[in-house]
């Protein structure tokens, strides 16, 4: 079990580092919001600050005043029991509250929940505070990938950091992972933290099947888009077909053609694709796609888990073929924290793993991921079956 300092240290190293991936960005980067997915880091820092002031410092601290009437307004996300918030399309308008006042509200609520916690080790209070420095986790992740699209949508494409490496790993000889066909047990099962749709650990029956112990890179999808991918219809999902040609998608998200060669948009600046590095920023139709054209499939959610003790992972979310859906048991919890995953269990595909821009101390084999089909903001990524 997690000793009270030590949770307290987790929080503050936390809290700290969400303010660090910001120290690169200039002011006016601050509230820029280019879609609808993409939050401005304005309010990824508001948003991290007010669910510690809502959860724990609102009912765990009877003295704590609240910093502004306002800001649970502002900062809610969809929580849709704790009251009305900005629509979330709409984030970027707000050029108030300041950056310098979202950052007094960042520091007003860490001290105020410093000086709580070294009083009260409440069980209720510290579960909370786990849920609360995961979500922030989430949100540096988020805020890393909004950072991104932000930049990478600039029309002078400028850098955000040097330091951030989006692959720093040696590439791999591919090889198949062959797994025999048995019953296989899935779902978290320890007392280390994880969330609720992780819960409900089961038995699964899985078939004989082959896994690649690499992740698909840049030169292995190049070869798909120069043998015409995106014009085959044939390899594509009815939407997924209709996605593409709605949209004009030839590549995926940040790639750019220049005088015949394959460049992409890395946090470090605009560079030639590095051809061995693994592929990122598809959709889930693109993975689909590209695995029929390799005469493949994607693995399920339940394979990736039996298998992934026999391959590296944590350089890109990787798609499944699986729908994100509640696991055997699962409970969903009572009042605003039951919103927190349960109510987008539908139309949904799991990704599996981590990314290069997933803090530390925060994924695990059985982390459940989960995002729409046409989504590619993230850093995600392939992985193939068969």
């Amino acid at each position: 079990m997690i000793t009270t300092d030590t949770l307290v240290e987790f929080f503050l190293e936390t809290r700290e580092h969400t303010e660090a991936l910001c120290e690169p960005l200039e002011i006016e980067d601050y509230v820029v919001q280019p879609i609808i997915d993409v939050s401005p880091p304005k309010w990824h820092l508001g948003h991290t600050t007010w669910f510690f002031e809502e959860f724990i410092l609102k009912v765990f601290d009877k003295n704590y005043t609240i910093y502004d009437d306002d800001f649970s307004f502002v900062f809610n996300s969809y929580y849709e029991s704790v009251g009305k918030r900005v629509i979330r399309a709409d984030r970027g308008n707000l050029s108030r509250p300041s950056v310098k006042k979202v950052y007094a509200y960042r520091h007003y609520v860490t001290r105020a929940m410093n000086q709580l916690l070294s009083s009260d080790s409440n069980e209720d209070l510290l579960r909370i505070l786990e849920i609360g420095i995961h979500h922030e986790k989430q949100h540096q992740e988020l805020l890393l990938t909004d950072i991104k699209y932000i930049l990478g949508n600039n029309p002078l494409l400028p850098k955000y950091a040097d330091f951030f490496k989006e692959f720093d790993q040696e590439p791999q000889r591919t090889e198949w992972i062959s797994i025999d066909e048995g019953i296989y047990e899935i779902g978290h099962n320890s007392s280390e933290f994880c969330f609720d749709n992780e819960l409900g650990r089961h038995k699964v029956y899985l078939q004989d099947f082959e896994i690649s112990n690499t992740l698909v890179t840049n030169e292995e999808y190049l070869a798909f888009i120069k043998a015409d991918g995106y014009e085959r219809f044939d390899l594509w999902h009815a939407e997924g077909w209709d996605w593409v040609q709605k949209n004009n998608i030839n590549a995926p998200l940040y790639w750019h053609e220049i005088d015949g060669k394959w460049y992409n948009y890395i946090l470090s600046g605009l560079s030639e694709i590095e051809i061995k590095a693994p592929v990122t920023h598809i959709s889930y139709f693109e993975a689909f796609a590209f695995a029929q054209f390799k005469n493949c499939r994607l693995p399920t959610e339940f394979e990736w888990e039996a298998a992934q003790r026999h391959f590296s992972w944590g350089q890109r979310w990787e798609w499944t073929e699986s729908a994100y859906l509640p696991y055997p048991d699962y409970k969903k919890a009572d009042g605003a924290l039951g919103e927190y995953n349960g109510k987008f269990m539908v139309n949904q595909k799991v990704l599996r793993g981590s990314s290069v821009a997933t803090p530390t101390k925060h994924t695990r084999p059985t982390y459940r991921n989960f995002f729409q089909t046409h989504l590619r903001w993230q850093f995600t990524g392939i992985r193939l079956a068969k």
